[in-house]
């Protein structure tokens, strides 16, 4: 990522959307961005696993998880397999767990927050819809930027 979030919200404000800052910061990547890819489930990451095992060159995924604080929708093994398909960051309204080894993983990641306990796996969700969380609305393949000072999503590619 070339421009800094700053730059970006300078450039484009009004006509972008900021994440609300509640968000913490997980990873070695601490800047991101890449199209948005989506998927909706609640205490379920059977499909997280499924997205997070393709192609996510040039991708962030999205994971509405309903903000729930019950469990974890991803861990270090899913981390992994984000690493292994080249996705660009997650962003999880949410909890994560295994933080002390994703935050020596080379990805970005932002969640609201960490929980031991491991969600189910029953295939409950969906993928590739448009979704809206912490004030906005993530719709495919738009752009999302992450860096040290917030998280931003445009309508396109900023260059």
């Amino acid at each position: 990522m070339t421009l800094s979030t700053c730059d970006i919200s300078d450039k484009l404000h009004p006509n972008i959307q900021y994440l609300e800052p509640v968000y913490k910061s997980f990873g070695l990547k601490k800047s991101f961005s890449g199209h948005i890819v989506t998927v909706k489930c609640y205490e379920d990451n059977s499909l997280v696993e499924e997205a997070l095992n393709s192609n996510g060159k040039g991708s962030v995924l999205v994971i509405d998880a309903g903000g729930s604080m019950k469990c974890a929708m991803l861990g270090d093994k899913r981390v992994t397999d984000a690493i292994k398909n080249e996705w660009e960051g997650i962003i999880v309204f949410g909890l994560i767990r295994d933080s002390v080894a994703i935050n020596l993983m080379p990805i970005g990641i932002r969640a609201l927050g960490v929980c031991p306990l491991k969600s189910v796996k029953k295939g409950i969700g969906k993928r590739n819809l448009n979704v809206s969380f912490s004030n906005v609305k993530f719709i495919l393949n738009e752009y999302i930027y992450a860096d040290e000072d917030g998280v931003i999503v445009t309508k396109n590619k900023v260059n």
